[in-house]
């Protein structure tokens, strides 16, 4: 098996999955959020845009700005196969996030 079919199957990586549900236009812009610091997967800090992600993490980061950023908690539910609508898009995690 190669590496890009055990990739989309077992796990994935965590700019195409944040592209995939429309965190940012761009897959570019997503590798950008994440180096810039501020994920952590499971708790663990991750400034890497190849970190592994697989359904069932639970994946946490902040939105918007310094002053009003909004802080998201989502579990994985399912890796991105495309990117598609909006509504398909929600379907790959679960927010955890307090109301606000």
């Amino acid at each position: 098996m190669m590496a890009a079919e055990a990739e989309d199957q077992d796990w994935q990586r965590l700019d195409k999955w944040l592209w995939c549900a429309r965190v940012a236009k761009t897959r570019a812009a997503c590798a950008r959020l994440v180096e810039a610091g501020g994920f952590r997967v499971n708790r663990q800090p991750v400034a890497k845009p190849h970190a592994r992600l697989r359904a069932g993490d639970v994946l946490t980061f902040a939105l918007g700005s310094a002053e009003r950023g909004v802080v998201r908690v989502w579990r994985v539910l399912a890796l991105g196969g495309r990117r598609g609508p909006a509504p398909e898009a929600r379907m790959l995690y679960e927010d955890l996030s307090a109301p606000p």
